[in-house]
């Protein structure tokens, strides 16, 4: 009877497993989606300088734009955009609006519950934008955590995760971009801006007569691609297509476009 009972058991695993993997596979990879389509479906919010913009011609150029065009074309396939406004952004991967997100996105714990992640493409911080006035009299985030000050930030990031953990006792207002949030601030109804560090050295640059900017990070944020969880086939592919372009080359020259040189700024102003 324990020799039938065992028999029973193990043939019951073997099918439950049999019926499993070919659900799995009956599901099948985005990238089979990918290739039947000809296109690959790209997630973004363009507004992100400098990784996804809408140009003054109308078309998205970007960091993020030009390595899902390179991969793209190493699948053989067009680049298709899908912009979409950032708190909507991980239900429409998982809603199969897009098949990757390829926006900036940095990698959490919380995200990570909802999406898989390929290893990180680049790594980045939260850093500070101030009112000209307050530029030298505050030097770093922990003077700002004080319910004197006044903090935006926008909202569904992780410079909003990072300003309520860290600067929880000032007045905290989240905006929908991060535009809207630095114009606050300029006007002097913010105290200072928490967000990426390549957005605010550039909105810096850009405006150094009506902002300060205390540029070492406080945060430390790596970011990465994010896909659907149960699919390892396509994790596999980004990852092997990282290495790849970090090692010929490609990467390099994509990087040294869009973050050590301003020439892309002529097509957005």
């Amino acid at each position: 009877m324990k020799k039938l009972f065992k028999s029973v058991t193990a043939a019951t695993v073997l099918l439950a497993a049999s019926v499993s993997f070919s659900q799995a596979s009956a599901a099948g990879s985005a990238l089979d989606a990918i290739q039947e389509r000809g296109a690959m479906q790209v997630c973004f919010d363009a507004g992100y300088m400098p990784f996804e913009m809408r140009a003054k011609n109308g078309q998205y150029i970007g960091f993020d734009i030009d390595l899902a065009k390179m991969m793209s074309k190493a699948m053989g396939v067009k680049f298709e955009p899908v912009n979409i406004a950032w708190d909507g952004i991980i239900p429409a991967l998982l809603t199969k609006k897009c098949d990757i997100i390829m926006g900036g996105m940095t990698i959490t714990a919380q995200r990570n519950l909802k999406v898989n992640f390929a290893d990180p493409y680049v790594v980045i911080g939260q850093t500070i934008l101030l009112r000209k006035d307050l530029e030298g009299k505050i030097t770093n985030y922990r003077q700002l955590n004080d319910g004197d000050y006044k903090v935006a930030t926008k909202l569904g990031t992780t410079g909003e995760q990072a300003t309520k953990r860290m600067l929880g006792k000032a007045s905290i207002t989240l905006f929908e971009t991060q535009d809207e949030a630095v114009l606050d601030v300029i006007n002097g109804k913010s105290d200072a801006f928490v967000y990426d560090l390549p957005y605010n050295a550039l909105r810096a640059s850009q405006d150094a007569a009506r902002l300060g900017h205390i540029e070492k990070p406080f945060t430390y944020e790596p970011l990465g691609w994010a896909v659907r969880k149960g699919d390892p086939d396509f994790l596999n592919f980004l990852n092997n297509y990282l290495r790849q372009i970090k090692g010929d080359g490609s990467y390099d020259r994509v990087y040294n476009k869009w973050f050590k040189s301003d020439a892309w700024l002529k097509k957005v102003q």
